[in-house]
């Protein structure tokens, strides 16, 4: 005999039960790795919470020190010149992506000056070409793999030219 599966639970009617349960996801969702509040938020509203248990559940979150821009901002930017040999660049239009204000975004990479982004674009260069690149195209290619990374095209046109030197 077949049974029907039972209905799926109607969302609370109960305010209070509509944030517990809205505060409830969004633990789940920051438990599996650290998001931006406005990850959060659309993750929430995919999922049917309605605007009021939203702005419940970032606000807590918020207040517990769970969700901040901020700290995720230096955090990601840190993470991906040190991991992934990022440019600035690239950091900013994911950080943007990820829905960062602009002024989290400008603190997170205000310590990376000229110098350290040279440095870190050589680095990935010489990691990438053992040999400086020796011809006009192999330049170009490598030019294109440092932009494509994040640099600034005038940082990668230095770093092509210091790893020629060295």
């Amino acid at each position: 005999m077949l049974t029907e599966p039972p209905p799926d639970p109607a969302p609370p009617s109960d305010p209070t039960e509509r944030q517990r349960a809205a505060v409830d996801l969004a633990f789940r969702s920051i438990a599996r790795r650290d998001r931006t509040v406005a990850e959060v938020r659309r993750q929430l509203d995919r999922q049917g919470v309605d605007e009021g248990a939203i702005e419940h559940a970032v606000a807590e979150l918020a207040g517990q020190g769970y969700l901040d821009d901020a700290a995720y901002a230096r955090r990601f930017a840190e993470d991906r010149v040190t991991l992934d040999g990022w440019g600035s660049d690239r950091i900013e239009r994911k950080l943007v992506e990820l829905g960062v204000d602009r002024e989290h975004i400008s603190a997170a990479l205000a310590g990376r000056d000229v110098g350290t982004e040279l440095d870190a674009a050589l680095t990935l260069l010489r990691r990438r070409w053992r040999e400086p690149p020796a011809t006009d195209r192999e330049r170009e290619r490598a030019l294109g793999f440092l932009v494509r990374k994040g640099y600034d095209l005038e940082v990668a046109h230095d770093a092509i030219r210091e790893h020629g030197r060295g």
